[in-house]
Protein backbone atom coordinates (compact mmCIF):
# COMPACT_ATOMS: atom_id res chain seq x y z
CA UNK A 1 0.00 0.00 0.00
CA UNK A 2 1.47 3.34 -1.05
CA UNK A 3 0.54 6.87 -0.05
CA UNK A 4 -1.35 7.22 -3.33
CA UNK A 5 -3.65 4.37 -2.46
CA UNK A 6 -3.95 0.73 -3.52
CA UNK A 7 -2.19 0.30 -6.87
CA UNK A 8 -2.85 -3.46 -7.08
CA UNK A 9 -5.55 -3.14 -9.76
CA UNK A 10 -4.09 -0.18 -11.64
CA UNK A 11 -3.26 -1.04 -15.26
CA UNK A 12 -0.07 0.60 -16.47
CA UNK A 13 0.73 1.30 -20.13
CA UNK A 14 3.56 -0.64 -21.73
CA UNK A 15 6.54 1.06 -23.31
CA UNK A 16 5.71 0.86 -27.03
CA UNK A 17 9.03 1.31 -28.79
CA UNK A 18 9.14 1.77 -32.58
CA UNK A 19 10.90 -1.58 -32.96
CA UNK A 20 8.16 -3.34 -30.97
CA UNK A 21 5.45 -1.76 -33.09
CA UNK A 22 7.23 -2.76 -36.29
CA UNK A 23 7.59 -6.32 -35.02
CA UNK A 24 3.87 -6.51 -34.17
CA UNK A 25 2.84 -5.30 -37.62
CA UNK A 26 5.30 -7.74 -39.19
CA UNK A 27 3.63 -10.58 -37.28
CA UNK A 28 0.19 -9.65 -38.59
CA UNK A 29 1.02 -8.90 -42.20
CA UNK A 30 3.69 -11.57 -42.56
CA UNK A 31 1.42 -14.34 -41.28
CA UNK A 32 -1.44 -13.01 -43.40
CA UNK A 33 0.81 -13.14 -46.48
CA UNK A 34 1.79 -16.74 -45.68
CA UNK A 35 -1.87 -17.72 -45.29
CA UNK A 36 -2.87 -15.92 -48.51
CA UNK A 37 -0.05 -17.61 -50.46
CA UNK A 38 -1.12 -20.98 -49.08
CA UNK A 39 -4.73 -20.45 -50.14
CA UNK A 40 -3.65 -19.16 -53.56
CA UNK A 41 -1.36 -22.16 -54.14
CA UNK A 42 -4.15 -24.57 -53.17
CA UNK A 43 -6.64 -22.81 -55.46
CA UNK A 44 -4.23 -22.78 -58.42
CA UNK A 45 -3.35 -26.43 -57.87
CA UNK A 46 -7.05 -27.32 -57.67
CA UNK A 47 -7.67 -25.54 -60.96
CA UNK A 48 -4.71 -27.25 -62.63
CA UNK A 49 -2.78 -24.04 -63.24
CA UNK A 50 0.31 -25.13 -61.31
CA UNK A 51 1.86 -28.55 -60.78
CA UNK A 52 1.55 -29.02 -57.04
CA UNK A 53 0.24 -32.19 -55.47
CA UNK A 54 -2.01 -31.66 -52.45
CA UNK A 55 -3.98 -34.61 -51.12
CA UNK A 56 -6.47 -32.29 -49.42
CA UNK A 57 -6.97 -28.77 -48.10
CA UNK A 58 -5.17 -29.46 -44.82
CA UNK A 59 -2.39 -26.92 -45.63
CA UNK A 60 -5.10 -24.23 -45.57
CA UNK A 61 -5.91 -25.24 -41.99
CA UNK A 62 -2.25 -25.02 -41.04
CA UNK A 63 -1.97 -21.59 -42.69
CA UNK A 64 -5.04 -20.34 -40.83
CA UNK A 65 -3.74 -21.67 -37.49
CA UNK A 66 -0.37 -19.99 -38.10
CA UNK A 67 -2.09 -16.68 -38.87
CA UNK A 68 -4.37 -17.00 -35.82
CA UNK A 69 -1.48 -17.59 -33.43
CA UNK A 70 0.49 -14.69 -34.90
CA UNK A 71 -2.56 -12.42 -34.74
CA UNK A 72 -3.13 -13.21 -31.05
CA UNK A 73 0.55 -12.67 -30.26
CA UNK A 74 0.56 -9.39 -32.19
CA UNK A 75 -2.28 -8.05 -30.02
CA UNK A 76 -0.06 -8.28 -26.94
CA UNK A 77 2.97 -6.87 -28.80
CA UNK A 78 1.06 -3.90 -30.22
CA UNK A 79 -1.35 -3.07 -27.40
CA UNK A 80 0.15 -4.51 -24.23
CA UNK A 81 -2.37 -4.94 -21.42
CA UNK A 82 -5.25 -3.96 -23.69
CA UNK A 83 -4.17 -6.69 -26.09
CA UNK A 84 -4.25 -9.26 -23.29
CA UNK A 85 -7.87 -8.36 -22.69
CA UNK A 86 -8.56 -8.88 -26.38
CA UNK A 87 -7.27 -12.46 -26.07
CA UNK A 88 -10.35 -13.31 -23.99
CA UNK A 89 -12.53 -12.80 -27.11
CA UNK A 90 -10.31 -13.10 -30.18
CA UNK A 91 -9.65 -16.90 -30.05
CA UNK A 92 -13.40 -17.57 -29.84
CA UNK A 93 -14.02 -15.29 -32.85
CA UNK A 94 -11.28 -17.06 -34.83
CA UNK A 95 -12.79 -20.42 -33.89
CA UNK A 96 -16.17 -19.28 -35.25
CA UNK A 97 -14.49 -18.19 -38.48
CA UNK A 98 -12.77 -21.57 -38.80
CA UNK A 99 -15.86 -23.67 -37.99
CA UNK A 100 -18.62 -21.58 -39.61
CA UNK A 101 -17.39 -18.96 -42.07
CA UNK A 102 -14.72 -21.00 -43.85
CA UNK A 103 -16.96 -24.09 -44.38
CA UNK A 104 -19.72 -21.79 -45.64
CA UNK A 105 -17.40 -20.18 -48.18
CA UNK A 106 -16.18 -23.62 -49.23
CA UNK A 107 -19.80 -24.78 -49.56
CA UNK A 108 -20.55 -21.84 -51.87
CA UNK A 109 -17.86 -23.12 -54.22
CA UNK A 110 -19.36 -26.60 -54.14
CA UNK A 111 -22.89 -25.27 -54.69
CA UNK A 112 -21.98 -23.96 -58.14
CA UNK A 113 -20.33 -27.21 -59.18
CA UNK A 114 -21.41 -30.45 -60.78
CA UNK A 115 -20.04 -32.89 -58.24
CA UNK A 116 -21.52 -36.36 -58.30
CA UNK A 117 -19.59 -38.88 -56.25
CA UNK A 118 -20.43 -41.63 -58.72
CA UNK A 119 -18.98 -39.66 -61.65
CA UNK A 120 -15.34 -40.37 -62.66
CA UNK A 121 -14.78 -36.75 -63.74
CA UNK A 122 -14.90 -35.34 -60.20
CA UNK A 123 -16.03 -31.81 -59.39
CA UNK A 124 -16.66 -29.50 -62.34
CA UNK A 125 -17.80 -25.86 -62.21
CA UNK A 126 -21.23 -25.56 -63.85
CA UNK A 127 -22.25 -21.96 -63.12
CA UNK A 128 -25.96 -21.54 -62.40
CA UNK A 129 -27.06 -24.97 -63.64
CA UNK A 130 -27.84 -26.09 -60.08
CA UNK A 131 -29.94 -22.96 -59.53
CA UNK A 132 -31.96 -23.67 -62.67
CA UNK A 133 -32.38 -27.30 -61.63
CA UNK A 134 -33.63 -26.20 -58.20
CA UNK A 135 -36.08 -23.73 -59.75
CA UNK A 136 -37.58 -26.48 -61.90
CA UNK A 137 -37.50 -29.20 -59.23
CA UNK A 138 -41.10 -29.91 -58.11
CA UNK A 139 -39.97 -32.23 -55.31
CA UNK A 140 -37.93 -29.46 -53.65
CA UNK A 141 -40.84 -27.02 -53.79
CA UNK A 142 -43.12 -29.76 -52.44
CA UNK A 143 -40.71 -30.23 -49.52
CA UNK A 144 -40.82 -26.48 -48.83
CA UNK A 145 -44.62 -26.60 -48.87
CA UNK A 146 -44.57 -29.51 -46.41
CA UNK A 147 -42.28 -27.53 -44.14
CA UNK A 148 -44.87 -24.75 -44.09
CA UNK A 149 -47.49 -27.29 -42.92
CA UNK A 150 -45.13 -28.75 -40.31
CA UNK A 151 -44.25 -25.30 -38.98
CA UNK A 152 -47.88 -24.17 -38.74
CA UNK A 153 -48.57 -27.28 -36.66
CA UNK A 154 -46.48 -25.65 -33.90
CA UNK A 155 -49.51 -23.51 -33.03
CA UNK A 156 -51.48 -26.62 -32.13
CA UNK A 157 -48.48 -28.03 -30.26
CA UNK A 158 -48.21 -24.79 -28.29
CA UNK A 159 -51.89 -24.93 -27.32
CA UNK A 160 -51.53 -28.52 -26.10
CA UNK A 161 -48.30 -27.72 -24.24
CA UNK A 162 -49.90 -24.70 -22.56
CA UNK A 163 -52.88 -26.77 -21.47
CA UNK A 164 -50.66 -29.49 -20.01
CA UNK A 165 -48.54 -26.86 -18.24
CA UNK A 166 -51.65 -25.32 -16.67
CA UNK A 167 -52.77 -28.77 -15.56
CA UNK A 168 -49.41 -29.61 -13.99
CA UNK A 169 -49.22 -26.19 -12.31
CA UNK A 170 -52.54 -26.77 -10.53
CA UNK A 171 -53.04 -28.75 -7.35
CA UNK A 172 -53.87 -32.18 -8.77
CA UNK A 173 -53.15 -35.58 -7.30
CA UNK A 174 -49.90 -37.32 -8.35
CA UNK A 175 -48.66 -34.08 -9.87
CA UNK A 176 -45.00 -35.07 -9.59
CA UNK A 177 -45.67 -38.41 -11.26
CA UNK A 178 -47.43 -36.79 -14.22
CA UNK A 179 -44.64 -34.26 -14.62
CA UNK A 180 -42.14 -37.07 -15.05
CA UNK A 181 -44.49 -39.15 -17.23
CA UNK A 182 -45.19 -36.27 -19.62
CA UNK A 183 -41.46 -35.64 -19.99
CA UNK A 184 -40.67 -39.20 -21.05
CA UNK A 185 -41.19 -38.64 -24.82
CA UNK A 186 -38.57 -35.88 -24.69
CA UNK A 187 -36.08 -38.35 -23.23
CA UNK A 188 -36.39 -40.60 -26.28
CA UNK A 189 -34.47 -40.15 -29.51
CA UNK A 190 -36.65 -39.28 -32.52
CA UNK A 191 -35.11 -42.33 -34.23
CA UNK A 192 -36.36 -44.53 -31.39
CA UNK A 193 -39.79 -42.92 -31.63
CA UNK A 194 -39.93 -43.54 -35.36
CA UNK A 195 -39.17 -47.23 -34.90
CA UNK A 196 -41.35 -47.83 -31.83
CA UNK A 197 -44.37 -45.93 -33.11
CA UNK A 198 -44.06 -45.62 -36.89
CA UNK A 199 -42.48 -48.97 -37.68
CA UNK A 200 -43.99 -51.10 -34.90
CA UNK A 201 -47.24 -49.76 -33.48
CA UNK A 202 -48.48 -48.49 -36.87
CA UNK A 203 -47.33 -51.53 -38.86
CA UNK A 204 -50.17 -52.32 -41.27
CA UNK A 205 -50.43 -56.07 -40.56
CA UNK A 206 -49.57 -56.72 -36.91
CA UNK A 207 -49.27 -53.29 -35.33
CA UNK A 208 -51.59 -52.73 -32.35
CA UNK A 209 -52.83 -49.39 -33.72
CA UNK A 210 -53.64 -51.05 -37.05
CA UNK A 211 -55.57 -53.80 -35.25
CA UNK A 212 -57.46 -51.19 -33.24
CA UNK A 213 -58.31 -49.32 -36.46
CA UNK A 214 -59.68 -52.52 -38.03
CA UNK A 215 -61.70 -53.22 -34.89
CA UNK A 216 -63.18 -49.70 -35.13
CA UNK A 217 -64.24 -50.29 -38.75
CA UNK A 218 -61.29 -49.16 -40.88
CA UNK A 219 -61.02 -52.19 -43.16
CA UNK A 220 -57.57 -51.50 -44.61
CA UNK A 221 -55.74 -49.19 -42.25
CA UNK A 222 -52.73 -47.66 -43.98
CA UNK A 223 -51.23 -44.91 -41.90
CA UNK A 224 -48.55 -44.08 -44.46
CA UNK A 225 -50.22 -45.00 -47.75
CA UNK A 226 -52.40 -41.90 -48.15
CA UNK A 227 -50.48 -38.60 -48.52
CA UNK A 228 -52.66 -36.58 -46.14
CA UNK A 229 -52.82 -39.30 -43.49
CA UNK A 230 -49.08 -39.93 -43.73
CA UNK A 231 -48.31 -36.23 -43.28
CA UNK A 232 -50.63 -36.08 -40.28
CA UNK A 233 -48.94 -39.13 -38.71
CA UNK A 234 -45.52 -37.53 -39.11
CA UNK A 235 -46.83 -34.36 -37.45
CA UNK A 236 -48.28 -36.35 -34.56
CA UNK A 237 -45.11 -38.35 -33.91
CA UNK A 238 -42.95 -35.24 -34.02
CA UNK A 239 -45.42 -33.37 -31.79
CA UNK A 240 -45.52 -36.23 -29.28
CA UNK A 241 -41.73 -36.03 -29.03
CA UNK A 242 -41.33 -32.27 -28.60
CA UNK A 243 -44.53 -31.04 -26.88
CA UNK A 244 -42.95 -31.87 -23.48
CA UNK A 245 -40.11 -29.46 -24.30
CA UNK A 246 -42.53 -26.56 -24.75
CA UNK A 247 -44.56 -27.73 -21.78
CA UNK A 248 -41.63 -27.64 -19.36
CA UNK A 249 -40.65 -24.12 -20.46
CA UNK A 250 -44.21 -22.85 -20.05
CA UNK A 251 -44.54 -24.62 -16.70
CA UNK A 252 -41.41 -22.86 -15.46
CA UNK A 253 -42.90 -19.53 -16.55
CA UNK A 254 -46.20 -20.26 -14.82
CA UNK A 255 -44.47 -21.08 -11.55
CA UNK A 256 -42.62 -17.74 -11.72
CA UNK A 257 -45.89 -15.75 -11.76
CA UNK A 258 -46.70 -14.47 -8.24
CA UNK A 259 -49.79 -16.09 -6.79
CA UNK A 260 -50.83 -12.73 -5.36
CA UNK A 261 -51.85 -11.55 -8.84
CA UNK A 262 -54.32 -14.40 -9.32
CA UNK A 263 -55.65 -14.00 -5.79
CA UNK A 264 -56.16 -10.27 -6.30
CA UNK A 265 -58.04 -10.96 -9.55
CA UNK A 266 -60.36 -13.44 -7.78
CA UNK A 267 -61.00 -10.94 -4.99
CA UNK A 268 -61.98 -8.36 -7.63
CA UNK A 269 -64.51 -10.82 -9.04
CA UNK A 270 -62.65 -11.96 -12.16
CA UNK A 271 -63.53 -15.41 -13.43
CA UNK A 272 -60.84 -18.04 -14.06
CA UNK A 273 -61.15 -17.54 -17.83
CA UNK A 274 -60.84 -13.77 -17.59
CA UNK A 275 -57.91 -14.08 -15.17
CA UNK A 276 -56.15 -16.31 -17.67
CA UNK A 277 -56.60 -13.97 -20.67
CA UNK A 278 -55.89 -10.74 -18.82
CA UNK A 279 -53.17 -11.83 -16.38
CA UNK A 280 -51.62 -15.24 -17.04
CA UNK A 281 -51.42 -15.21 -20.82
CA UNK A 282 -49.96 -11.68 -21.17
CA UNK A 283 -47.37 -12.39 -18.49
CA UNK A 284 -46.44 -15.63 -20.27
CA UNK A 285 -45.84 -14.01 -23.67
CA UNK A 286 -42.04 -13.68 -23.35
CA UNK A 287 -41.70 -17.33 -22.32
CA UNK A 288 -44.20 -18.41 -24.98
CA UNK A 289 -42.35 -16.58 -27.75
CA UNK A 290 -39.06 -18.14 -26.65
CA UNK A 291 -40.56 -21.63 -26.57
CA UNK A 292 -42.18 -21.19 -29.98
CA UNK A 293 -38.97 -19.81 -31.52
CA UNK A 294 -36.86 -22.68 -30.23
CA UNK A 295 -39.52 -25.14 -31.40
CA UNK A 296 -39.48 -23.59 -34.87
CA UNK A 297 -35.71 -24.07 -35.03
CA UNK A 298 -36.08 -27.74 -34.09
CA UNK A 299 -38.98 -28.18 -36.53
CA UNK A 300 -36.98 -26.75 -39.45
CA UNK A 301 -34.46 -29.56 -38.89
CA UNK A 302 -37.10 -32.30 -39.00
CA UNK A 303 -35.64 -35.28 -40.87
CA UNK A 304 -34.96 -38.36 -38.72
CA UNK A 305 -38.57 -39.46 -38.22
CA UNK A 306 -39.35 -38.96 -41.92
CA UNK A 307 -36.22 -40.80 -43.09
CA UNK A 308 -36.87 -43.82 -40.84
CA UNK A 309 -40.63 -44.13 -41.30
CA UNK A 310 -41.57 -43.02 -44.84
CA UNK A 311 -38.34 -41.97 -46.61
CA UNK A 312 -40.35 -39.00 -47.84
CA UNK A 313 -43.17 -41.07 -49.34
CA UNK A 314 -45.66 -41.65 -50.60
CA UNK A 315 -44.47 -39.69 -53.62
CA UNK A 316 -42.72 -37.04 -51.54
CA UNK A 317 -45.89 -36.24 -49.57
CA UNK A 318 -44.09 -36.29 -46.21
CA UNK A 319 -40.73 -34.92 -47.31
CA UNK A 320 -39.13 -32.11 -45.35
CA UNK A 321 -36.39 -30.02 -46.92
CA UNK A 322 -33.79 -31.65 -44.68
CA UNK A 323 -34.85 -35.20 -45.55
CA UNK A 324 -34.95 -34.30 -49.26
CA UNK A 325 -31.41 -32.89 -49.11
CA UNK A 326 -30.29 -35.98 -47.20
CA UNK A 327 -31.55 -38.23 -50.00
CA UNK A 328 -29.80 -36.07 -52.60
CA UNK A 329 -26.55 -36.83 -50.81
CA UNK A 330 -27.16 -40.47 -49.86
CA UNK A 331 -29.21 -41.90 -52.72
CA UNK A 332 -28.09 -39.76 -55.67
CA UNK A 333 -24.58 -38.79 -54.43
CA UNK A 334 -25.28 -35.33 -55.85
CA UNK A 335 -23.05 -33.23 -53.60
CA UNK A 336 -23.11 -30.03 -55.66
CA UNK A 337 -26.89 -29.83 -56.04
CA UNK A 338 -27.53 -30.92 -52.44
CA UNK A 339 -25.16 -28.24 -51.14
CA UNK A 340 -26.96 -25.55 -53.14
CA UNK A 341 -30.32 -26.67 -51.72
CA UNK A 342 -28.87 -26.55 -48.20
CA UNK A 343 -27.50 -23.01 -48.69
CA UNK A 344 -30.80 -21.75 -50.12
CA UNK A 345 -32.64 -23.34 -47.21
CA UNK A 346 -30.25 -21.68 -44.75
CA UNK A 347 -30.93 -18.27 -46.32
CA UNK A 348 -34.68 -18.87 -46.12
CA UNK A 349 -34.41 -19.84 -42.45
CA UNK A 350 -32.38 -16.75 -41.58
CA UNK A 351 -34.86 -14.49 -43.39
CA UNK A 352 -37.89 -16.20 -41.84
CA UNK A 353 -36.52 -16.08 -38.28
CA UNK A 354 -35.52 -12.42 -38.71
CA UNK A 355 -38.98 -11.47 -39.97
CA UNK A 356 -40.59 -13.46 -37.15
CA UNK A 357 -38.52 -11.66 -34.51
CA UNK A 358 -39.27 -8.25 -36.08
CA UNK A 359 -43.02 -8.96 -36.08
CA UNK A 360 -42.92 -10.20 -32.48
CA UNK A 361 -40.97 -7.13 -31.37
CA UNK A 362 -43.44 -4.82 -33.12
CA UNK A 363 -46.39 -6.66 -31.59
CA UNK A 364 -45.03 -6.70 -28.04
CA UNK A 365 -43.51 -3.21 -28.15
CA UNK A 366 -45.80 -1.05 -30.28
CA UNK A 367 -44.41 2.35 -31.15
CA UNK A 368 -46.98 5.08 -31.33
Amino acid sequence: MSKDGDLLHVVTFDDMTPMRLRFGKLLIWGSAAVMALTFAALALAEGGYIALEFANWRPALYGFLFWSVCLCAAQVVLYGEQGKRTLFVLPAALFVVAMVVFPLVFALGIAFSDWNLSSPTGRQFNGFDNVRQMWNDPFYWNALKNMAYYTLAILAEYAVAFGLALLLASDIKARKFFRVAFLMPLMLSPVAVSWMVGKSMMEIRFGPLARLARWLGWERPSFFGDPEVARAMIMMMDAWTFIPFMMIMILAGLQAIPRELQEAARVDGASAWRGFWEITFPLMLPVSITAILIRIIFKLKLADIIINVTSGGPGGATDSVTSFIFREYRDRSNVGYGTLLAIVYLVLIVVAITVFMKLVDRWMNPRY
